[in-house]
């Protein structure tokens, strides 16, 4: 039945984005040719999102949320964090990169800015942005509240909540959903307890919702996690939070 559920899932996926198109944006982090994925409502100004992928890069559960987003009368830009040439095709090499980004956090942070920057050159509105993220996206999406940068929210979807102790909590004026999976094996409870004082300390307007009975990828069609129950409020709670700071 599990298998039924996600192949119908899929085929959704497929016929629903065969309806409407991505453009490629081609961008430059000095030699790194970075290449994005933007929807075609670009012909003139309106609120946009910036999408920050797993840790594969640009993947189809990126891909359907942009052309959701076009339905809801968003600009959507999903990011290249990696840039050309650096693409992973197995688990093994996105852990090292995204490591990597993870670590160096203000590298991850700077390819986010080219990101936004890339994003308001196809005439997004800069006074109505936000980011959501996915996995190691949702972890990029709060380093945009932490970087400070302009933008009206953040939504970590199933992101990594871990912060370095030594880095100092400082003042957030973005708001911040987090969407955590109750069963995430990867977010420790001191993560967690972690990410709510740091969001405390910096005064910020945030909410976590937890979904129950599902794990790490819960929201992806293409994940043995996928819970397309709890999939489905989840991108509910993201459409009211988005429609809440953007409209």
């Amino acid at each position: 039945m599990k298998k039924l559920v996600l192949i119908s899932a899929c085929l959704f996926m497929l016929t629903s984005m065969s309806a409407q198109t991505l453009k490629k944006v081609t961008y430059q982090d000095a030699k790194q040719k970075l290449n994005a994925l933007v929807t075609d409502n670009t012909q003139q100004k309106r609120p946009a999102v910036l999408i920050l992928p797993a840790w594969k890069g640009i993947d189809n559960e990126a891909k359907q949320a942009a052309l959701d987003l076009q339905k809801e009368g968003y600009i959507a830009l999903i990011a290249d964090i990696y840039g050309e040439g650096n693409i992973p095709k197995t688990n093994e090499e996105a852990a090292k990169i995204a490591t990597f980004y993870k670590t160096d956090y203000k590298a991850y942070q700077h390819r986010i800015q080219l990101a936004l920057d890339a994003l308001i050159k196809q005439n997004a509105d800069p006074k109505k942005i936000a980011v959501i993220g996915y996995c190691f996206g949702g972890t990029g999406a709060l380093e945009v509240a932490r970087a400070g940068f302009p933008v009206e929210g953040v939504v970590s979807i199933h992101g990594g909540l871990f912060k370095d102790k030594s880095r100092p909590n400082d003042l957030i004026k973005t708001k911040i959903l987090v969407e955590n999976p109750a069963d995430d094996k990867s977010v420790t409870k001191e993560d967690y307890d972690m990410l709510i004082q740091e969001m405390n300390d910096g005064k910020a307007d945030w909410q976590i919702i937890t979904y129950a009975n599902s794990g790490h990828t819960f929201t992806n069609p293409e994940s043995e996690d996928y819970n397309p129950i709890m999939a489905k409020r989840a991108w509910k709670h993201t459409l009211q939070f988005l429609s809440e700071i953007l409209k």
